[in-house]
């Protein structure tokens, strides 16, 4: 069973219904308890970092997704729930993210039309389960206005706006995704089922 994260900030229902059509179950819970039994669990979000840290730190979300961490079941981040994966971001100040991943969001390069609205195409850079038979170069969906910078080697992914910016890592069974696999159609789809075929 997959557990998708409610702490009241995100496009659950969205996900939700993919792997639906899937034919794969996850449930959309808060419940400490049905987290910890999950066999897979997925942190989505959409809104303001500091609001959203504040939120899982008052549930104690973040205890249980060092847990999962802990555990090693495979955990994936969606766009908000990627950023807050890293150790800090720059998002209206400066506010301490769960350090899962090392590396900071920062806003997005001035010049360009903010937010990074619409469809692009991936750079992948490495062998990462998540994209197991995808095309080359393909088509994902984003909405965001900061994005992440990192020297680790975690990076899976890349793509051009404005400038070359990362938009996927992968450490062990952490999964981070800046764009939105449950928009993406086909591509975004097959990357769901990949992560819901993860042992």
């Amino acid at each position: 069973m997959i557990a998708i994260i409610d702490y009241g900030m995100g496009n659950l229902r969205s996900v939700q219904k993919a792997f639906e059509y899937l034919g794969m179950e996850a449930v959309i819970t808060e419940d400490i308890a049905v987290i910890q039994k999950a066999d897979k669990i997925i942190l989505p979000g959409v809104g303001a970092f500091k609001d959203a840290m504040e939120t899982i730190r008052q549930k104690e979300i973040d205890k249980i997704l060092l847990e999962t961490v802990a555990q090693k079941k495979p955990l994936l981040g969606i766009c908000l729930g990627m950023q807050m994966f890293f150790e800090k971001s720059y998002e209206y100040g400066e506010h301490k993210g769960l350090g899962i991943l090392q590396g900071e969001i920062k806003r997005l390069p001035e010049g360009i039309k903010i937010p990074h609205m619409g469809w692009n195409s991936l750079n992948i850079k490495k062998e990462f389960p998540l994209f197991e038979g995808l095309p080359s170069e393909p088509y994902v969906y984003f909405v965001h206005s900061y994005y992440l910078q990192t020297e680790a080697d975690i990076v899976s992914a890349t793509t051009y706006y404005g400038k070359e910016i990362q938009v996927a890592a992968q450490k062990d069974k952490i999964f981070a995704l800046q764009f939105h696999p449950e928009k993406s159609g086909e591509i975004g789809l097959k990357i769901l089922e990949n992560f819901g075929r993860i042992a």
